[in-house]
């Protein structure tokens, strides 16, 4: 089955992630994800790239199923590959959200270059509340907002309205849910007037000693998930307690 699909069409790509109601991000999602992006990537054409959803929600998270042992030694570093795909993506990347963009779908869209996001959108990392942590937004975060934005995002796992977002400069543009589709496309078009050579050196001009940095910071989270966090009681406990409905029983140490 395929969860992601891909087109391009006057110098703008398009990647959507189809797997609704919540596109769940599995990990024969990413596969599909890490394909699209490295076919568009050599796209001579190409000049902008979208990244949306299908349906009400841009995605709610990853498979909570797939981060128990011993899958999370495959999912982790495949959705950490996934996350760097993206941003290191040799052209300008624009994320499309509407409705939920949560934990690993929240770390996705971290990875574009802007955010445009529907009025109604909700941003968050609740991995905390599951006892375990968004490896790719401990790295991102901090490059993206305030220090002190991302450690409340991640520490207390609690959302925030596309406004908010907006405001500690997470989200590039806020428009109403009806005109999200033309906003990010307008905004695409407004870079694919440019040379697409240009465009690949100006991003990475922007990017200029980030590039490695972001990429070891992605590395050493993803490392620090699988080595030292699902070494825990409690990080097994929660994803369990999750999958189980119930609540979970947090150890004292």
């Amino acid at each position: 089955m395929t969860a992601v699909r891909a087109s391009l069409d006057d110098g703008v790509g398009r990647i959507v992630i189809d797997q609704p109601p919540l596109n769940i991000l599995t990990r024969q999602l990413l596969a599909q994800l890490r394909q699209e992006l490295d076919a568009l990537a050599s796209a001579r054409e190409l000049r902008a790239l979208l990244i949306t959803a299908e349906g009400e929600h841009f995605s709610a998270g990853a498979d909570v199923g797939e981060h128990l042992p011993p899958e999370h030694e495959r999912m982790i570093p495949e959705f950490v590959a996934t996350v760097g795909a993206i941003d290191a993506f040799p052209l300008p990347v624009i994320a499309v959200v509407r409705g939920r963009c949560l934990g690993g779908g929240f770390e996705v869209a971290l990875a574009a270059d802007l955010i445009v996001a529907a009025e109604g959108a909700l941003f968050g990392q609740p991995e905390i509340m599951l006892g375990v942590l968004p490896p790719a937004a401990c790295a991102l975060l901090p490059e993206r907002c305030p220090p002190g934005v991302a450690a409340e995002l991640v520490l207390t796992g609690d959302p925030i309205e596309a406004g908010d977002a907006e405001r500690v400069g997470l989200v590039r543009y806020v428009v109403p849910d009806e005109r999200l589709e033309s906003a990010a496309s307008e905004l695409a078009a407004r870079m694919a007037r440019h040379s697409a050579a240009t465009l690949r050196v100006a991003k990475r001009a922007l990017r200029s000693g980030a590039t490695e940095r972001r990429a070891a910071a992605l590395a050493e989270c993803g490392k620090v998930y699988v080595d030292d966090l699902m070494a825990t009681r409690d990080a097994v406990e929660g994803l369990q307690a999750f999958i189980e409905k119930r609540k979970p029983s947090w150890s004292h140490r």
